[in-house]
């Protein structure tokens, strides 16, 4: 039997509007007629099994739909984005939960660094945007130990990219990767929503990467939320190459200076009519995208800004065309997802006692021992 409810229309409004659905996309989705939607609306009445299934399609806690009013739903850090999706940049449930599913991670892990008794880091908030974009990518690159030469001898973006994220996570920075809502594989993150966000903490910063994106453009977004940690900003940016805001200009500036310095570029420079293939070698040699390079040689002096104008299109034409990849290794890519350093100190709190099991399968995003016990063997916690 079937039991009726009465809610207030603007909640089943405002739920449907959170995740961008018309009525009658929402009546297509839930395979219900839009004339009941549109009633729904109108009067509030539905039956408790129909607001389950509305919960379930637009992601919201079935008791929100109980409450006088809707719930704020607004970014809980600084919105650097300079273009936004949906109505009123309004933030996906997508973006909102990825994004308080890392605040608790990072909650916890903060309170395991202090019982730890780590120490602060010192380069958090350690310089503001007046700074030289030159100083603070040569003060990031002596921090977490990076080396161009060394990036250049990896063979592909996949090898440099993973040893980007290991220096990052050997200076003390969580970084996180998913293209998913925790480990639901139908809630896919948008890049043109959000390529990544940073929550700044003088303990436990973390980098979380849209992982939907290229391996090239992941690699440029680790580098500016980078600098966002050396300005001690948490935010969500979509990190556009060419933005007019000063904020998201300057770590654009840090980042391009970090992982293509302009003195090795003008060296490895070569005038050339084919322009094209040009940036297309030192984008392999410097494992970035072809548009961080199109922007870099514009910058030299060695493309005309016509010439740029035409290259820079047809790049960001193709990379929108361009398939990302998907599957693989539960195991490698949950190790992504969750970064290294808090998998390990989750799994060791939850083999010494320290952490119940149960907290330990919520922050990890698994369900059983055994799956746990085999992060534990491939991260080599144990043997």
């Amino acid at each position: 039997m079937s039991v009726n409810v009465s809610v207030r229309p603007k909640l089943l409004r405002w739920a449907r509007q959170r995740v961008s659905l018309s009525p009658d996309e929402l009546a297509a989705s839930i395979k219900a007629p839009m004339e009941k939607v549109v009633e729904w609306e109108r009067s509030g009445a539905i039956t408790l099994a129909e607001l389950k299934k509305l919960a379930q399609k637009t992601h919201t806690p079935l008791g929100y739909f109980f409450l006088n009013k809707p719930p704020d739903d607004s970014l809980p850090i600084a919105d650097f984005r300079t273009s936004t999706k949906g109505t009123a940049g309004r933030p996906s449930p997508d973006l909102l939960d990825a994004l308080y599913l890392c605040q608790r991670r990072q909650g916890w892990y903060r309170e395991y660094l202090i019982s730890e008794r780590a120490q602060p880091l010192s380069f958090v908030a350690s310089t503001t945007i007046s700074a030289k974009p030159y100083d603070v990518a040569r003060g990031i690159e002596q921090a977490i130990g990076l080396s161009t030469a060394a990036r250049a001898n990896l063979p592909t973006w996949t090898e440099a990219l993973r040893d980007l994220v290991r220096h990052i996570e050997d200076a003390g920075i969580l970084v996180m990767r998913s293209s998913i809502v925790g480990n639901n594989t139908h809630r896919k993150l948008d890049v043109s929503e959000f390529r990544g966000f940073v929550l700044s903490d003088e303990y436990a910063p973390l980098i979380f990467v849209n992982a939907a994106d290229a391996k090239a453009a992941q690699m440029f977004t680790l580098a500016h939320e980078l600098t966002h940690i050396w300005l001690g900003q948490s935010g969500v940016s979509d990190v556009q190459i060419v933005s007019d805001n000063q904020g998201e200009k300057f770590c654009n500036s840090v980042a391009a200076e970090l992982l293509v310095p302009m003195a090795k570029f003008k060296q490895l420079w070569q005038r050339t009519a084919n322009a094209a293939a040009e940036i297309q070698k030192l984008a392999r040699h410097f494992k970035v995208s072809e548009l961080v390079l199109l922007i870099r040689a514009l910058e030299a002096g060695s493309l005309a800004y016509d010439q740029f104008h035409e290259l820079y299109s047809n790049e960001l034409a193709r990379q929108r065309r361009a398939p990302t990849g998907t599957g693989g290794d539960f195991y490698k890519t949950q190790g992504s997802r969750l970064g290294r350093q808090f998998s390990e100190a989750v799994i060791v709190s939850a083999l010494s006692g320290r952490l119940t099991y149960t907290e330990a399968f919520r922050l990890l995003g698994v369900r059983s021992e055994k799956v746990l016990d085999n992060m534990a063997q491939r991260l080599g916690v144990v043997v």
